[in-house]
């Protein structure tokens, strides 16, 4: 049976604060671990994304364990270094992109807390 999109909503709200309630939902469909919802105007965020930029490390973890892609803005806030720096050396323009809710990338970074230190320093480095 497919994912409704009401589902793939309620996940992707969950996530950006509520781990029982991802957990429940995950346990229910796994493929919700990389649903994706357009809230509209291009504003198109994943499970993933929205934990990011809430510095929901816990749950950005535990979706990575289910099957979550990581991405950019996860990696900055997870304080994944060496995956930023490859990224940006890839493409290097990214470093401008902005992720859900047009929210920066090192925004995203910030939120990590200090487990995320070293990749605010190296954005705001300037290399």
């Amino acid at each position: 049976m497919a994912t409704t999109v009401a589902t793939k909503k309620a996940f992707v709200d969950a996530a950006h604060r509520d781990l029982d309630k991802v957990k429940e939902l995950l346990s229910e469909d796994n493929t919700l671990a990389n649903a994706t919802v357009d809230w509209g105007g291009g504003d198109w965020e994943t499970a993933l994304g929205a934990c990011s930029h809430t510095g929901r490390r816990e749950i950005a973890e535990h979706l990575l364990a289910h099957g979550a892609r990581m991405d950019l803005f996860a990696a900055a806030m997870l304080g994944k270094l060496d995956a930023v720096k490859a990224l940006l050396a890839a493409s290097p323009a990214a470093r401008d992109f902005p992720g859900p809710h047009g929210i920066a990338l090192l925004t995203h970074a910030e939120a990590g807390g200090e487990e995320s230190a070293a990749v605010v320093a190296y954005l705001t480095s300037g290399d």
